[in-house]
Parts: structure tokens; C-alpha cells; sequence
């Protein structure tokens, strides 16, 4: 039976998904978490390691210890444990990406720098310093180095804003990232255009596209909060393939070769402009709107693919779309109605409200958590994308004023 390590970071919306795709394909799974093990039983991560993703060094030693070399394959889950899936997979002598390929993946300053050398499109840009005054001409946006889910973007149009902006980034930065200080934050001119994403599989760094997705919402701040996916892309076939080959030359270039990557891009009249390339698969619940069109889920798809399992994909021409249900205002969420009326919707596949009643809940750009997910699937993306809307609409978010945060400011 085939033993997989997957690292599991405790706030994951996938670990469930990771398990059950496991379990289906009769794998043996160790699990290893980035919080005390003393906690594991209360999130079902039992039997556990536990280990600091932010130490992979160590943490790789502390795996090799007591599991020794009788692991088949290592899995991330999230950004947090590439590093440490990195050096595991380099000593046990398993396929993986390099070190410095998933360093470069997870910074944002180090990213641009390689498009900036590689020839591919990429926008003024400058790291900020504390004191430092804005180096270029509106608009800008600010970013923590090292963060996903768009926490701590923000567009600045003046002075003023920008002031503002760099200061909030920081301040979630050096919340959410022990290194913050030494970092800075990344300050770029704002790139105009849509937005698109591509999930793929790289195998010996051969890119296979396995979805490209439209994001039709306009995403062109204050905040860069994602709310819609609908695939397929109706972009056009020159486009999409365009897309493609950007992805390939900067995975190349950054020195990604195996397993799956998520790629951020915008498209505007001067062609693609990727923002970032994440060396693991699209995060919270977003991939199961995948399952029928890969056949399968797409934990399971990447766990096959680790253990080189064969991977036959099915002909599907139905579009399919997922929103991430944006938080409106910061509180204490106590509940949802009308859930049986969005569900009701023609071509709502599923709704999975993934918020707990008594969680403190925030808006972008200081949180990374969605009230839940909605799922569709049409015959067109613009069904699709409808559906999403719709069903959205009629569901009411109960959040209550966070009264203890305002005594404290």
C-alpha cells in the first residue's frame, strides 16, 4: 500500500477533501500539522505529527526521524508547507520542485524580479521601506512579500491612500509573517485589464492545463478580494494558449518541474501579465468545482499524480463555476437564511456555508476566510455565472457588530 505524508495546515478548507480523496484510493496517509499535536483531535487529525512549516529544516529532520525512508510521496496542501514538502522530496529521493523554485513561488518581490530577467510582461516595481514615499506614478499597489488570498492588497490612487495602504500591509505582514520586518512589502503600478487563473500539473516541467479560469468580476481595488471562477474560459483560443505558454516559460524559469501550480494572470491590449505562480493547487473549497470535469476530485487527481498513478481525463464541454462568498463587513457571524431558496436556483450544484456561528469574522484586505462557497454547473460559463449570482442573492448573512473590538479602539 502506498504510504503518503500530507502536510496539513489546521485552517485549511481542504484537509477533509485530501482524506477522503486517500481513503477512495486506498493510500496510507500519515498526516503532519503546523500546530501542537495536543490540538489535532478537536480538527480530526488523528494520528498526527506535528511539526513548524515554518522551519522546514528542522521539521524535515524531525520526519525523517520518525518515519524514516518508508514515505512513497509528500504533499502540501497550502504555500505553508512547500518548503517543507521541498526537502523532504530532494532526501527521500522522490519527484518535487526544487528549494529555490518554491522560494521564488512564495515571494512576491522575488517573482517580478524573475519576469523582469525572463522578458515577460511585468510592471514597475520597487521594495518599500519603513519612511520610504512612493518611487512611482499612480496608480500603485501595495503587497505583503509572502501572503495569499489577496490579504494585504490594496490600490493607492494618491499619496494619502498610499500612506495608508503600506501601513495596513505591514501591519497584517507582520501578523501573519514571522519574517515581516525583514521583508518590506512590494509596491508595483497597477496592471489594467481582466483577471484569469489556470490550474495545472507539471510533469519532468511539462505544463498540462487541466482548467483556465474567468474571473468576471472587475477586480481594480481599493481591494483585490476574489469572489467568481467560471470555466471554461471565453477567452479566445489564441489567448488561452498565449496564457499557456506564459505560465510554462516562467514555471521553467523559476525552476518548477513537478506537481500541481496555480497561476494568476491579467490580460489587457499589451497581452499577459502574470502575478504569481503558487507551486500547490487552487485553494479553499474552489476545486471541487472541478470534479466532473476531470473525473474525478482534484485531490485525488494530484494524489495519482504524486504516486504516478495513470491520469485519463474525461471529454466534458459544460461549464462550471464556483463564488467564494465575499465577507461584507468585519463582526461576529451568528448565521445564513434562505439557504434552501439559493439551492432552489436552476444550476446550483451546491452551497457549503464553511463559517461557524460565534467566529470573528473580517472583509478584506485583513482576512484570507470566505463565509462558504457556491457551486454551478451549466452549459455555458454564462449560466453558470448566473446561477452564482442569483444564488448569492438570496442568501442573508446574520453578523452581529463586534462590540469588544470597538470598546478596544
Amino acid at each position: 500500500m502506498p504510504r503518503v505524508l500530507l502536510l496539513l495546515p489546521v485552517a485549511s478548507y481542504r484537509n477533509q477533501d485530501f482524506l477522503d480523496a486517500a481513503h477512495d484510493l486506498g493510500i496510507e496517509v500519515v498526516c503532519a500539522a503546523d500546530h501542537c499535536h495536543q490540538l489535532a483531535a478537536q480538527h480530526g487529525l488523528t494520528p498526527i505529527l506535528s511539526l513548524h512549516f515554518d522551519q522546514p529544516e528542522t521539521a524535515a529532520e524531525r520526519v525523517l526521524t520518525a518515519l524514516g525512508r518508508r514515505i512513497d510521496a509528500v504533499l502540501a496542501v497550502d504555500d505553508a508547507g512547500v518548503a517543507l514538502a521541498a526537502i523532504l522530496c530532494q532526501r527521500l529521493g522522490l519527484p518535487g520542485n526544487p528549494l529555490a523554485a518554491v522560494h521564488l513561488s512564495r515571494d512576491k518581490l522575488a517573482f517580478r524580479q524573475l519576469l523582469l530577467e525572463t522578458g515577460l510582461n511585468c510592471p514597475a516595481f520597487y521594495r518599500h521601506q519603513t519612511g520610504m514615499v512612493a518611487q512611482l506614478l499612480y496608480p500603485l499597489v501595495v503587497k505583503p512579500r509572502r501572503l495569499s488570498a489577496s490579504r494585504g492588497v490594496m490600490r493607492a490612487n494618491n499619496d494619502a491612500e498610499f500612506a495608508l495602504a503600506i501601513r495596513q500591509a505591514q501591519q497584517v505582514q507582520q501578523r501573519d509573517d514571522r519574517d515581516a520586518t525583514r521583508l518590506g512589502v512590494l509596491v508595483e503600478a497597477f496592471i489594467p485589464g481582466a483577471e484569469y487563473a489556470l490550474e495545472g500539473l507539471l510533469e519532468n516541467g511539462e505544463l498540462r492545463v487541466l482548467a483556465l479560469f474567468d474571473k468576471p468580476d472587475p477586480l481594480d481595488g481599493p481591494y483585490f478580494e476574489e469572489t467568481i471562477y467560471v470555466t471554461p474560459s471565453r477567452l479566445t483560443l489564441a489567448q488561452q494558449q498565449q496564457i499557456s505558454r506564459s505560465v510554462a516559460t516562467a514555471c521553467a524559469a523559476m525552476g518548477l518541474i513537478h506537481g500541481a501550480i496555480h497561476a494568476e494572470m491579467r490580460v489587457n491590449e499589451h497581452g499577459v501579465w502574470l502575478l504569481e505562480i503558487a507551486a500547490r493547487s487552487i485553494g479553499g473549497l474552489c476545486g471541487r468545482m472541478l470534479r466532473a470535469r476531470l473525473g474525478m476530485s482534484l485531490e485525488t487527481l494530484i494524489l495519482r499524480h504524486a504516486l504516478n498513478l495513470p491520469i485519463v481525463l474525461p471529454v466534458d464541454d459544460n461549464a462550471s463555476g464556483v463564488m467564494m462568498i465575499p465577507v461584507p463587513v468585519r463582526g461576529i457571524y451568528q448565521g445564513v437564511h434562505g439557504l434552501d431558496a439559493a439551492r432552489s436556483v436552476r444550476h446550483i450544484d451546491a452551497i457549503q456555508i464553511s463559517a461557524r456561528p460565534g467566529q470573528h469574522i473580517a472583509p478584506a484586505p485583513d482576512s484570507a476566510s470566505y463565509l462558504g462557497f457556491i457551486f454551478s454547473r451549466a452549459r455555458t460559463p454564462e449560466r453558470a455565472e448566473a446561477a452564482l449570482r442569483e444564488a448569492h442573492a438570496r442568501l442573508i448573512f446574520d453578523i452581529q457588530p463586534d462590540f469588544t473590538l470597538c470598546k478596544q479602539q
